[in-house]
């Protein structure tokens, strides 16, 4: 069985192309998922793409576990959600955050995500590259 790399997005991604393209991008969301799968299955995994807007639903396919590999961009849950933090802290997979754009030079309330210190690491501000970025941390990761 090919080993699975879940790839969550929280609330408003669904909304990309259409939210704010000077910081988000173009890319819809649409274009991201098959962006995402494509690059997942390039490398050999199977992808699963998940999205919610809703807090416990991200909770509930955090805890269904069976993924070798979580890459995780919760939105603006990143930043005060210490129930998705509790939900990856328990979490056994390889996980790696990733954000389309940079929270640290952002607005002050979205610079500090309480999910980075419970994954294995970060990727900000490079718009999709974040996330093939992360991707390939990950998979990096599950090689050790």
């Amino acid at each position: 069985m090919k080993e699975t790399i879940l790839v969550i997005n929280g609330p408003n991604l669904n909304m990309l192309g259409r939210r704010d393209p000077a910081v988000y991008g173009t890319t819809t969301y649409s274009g991201l998922k098959t962006e995402l799968k494509a690059y997942i299955v390039g490398l050999g995994y199977k992808p699963v793409i998940f999205q919610s807007n809703y807090e416990g639903k991200i909770i509930d396919i955090i805890q269904r576990g069976g993924y070798n590999a979580i890459i995780i961009n919760a939105g603006a849950l990143s930043h005060y959600s210490y129930a998705i933090r509790d939900a990856l802290a328990d979490c056994p997979a390889v996980k790696f955050e990733a954000h389309l754009s940079d929270i640290y030079s952002r607005e002050e309330f979205r610079r500090k995500s309480v999910i980075t210190e419970v994954c294995n690491g970060s990727f900000v501000g490079m718009g999709v590259g974040s996330y093939l970025r992360a991707i390939a941390a990950a998979v990096e990761k599950m090689k050790t």
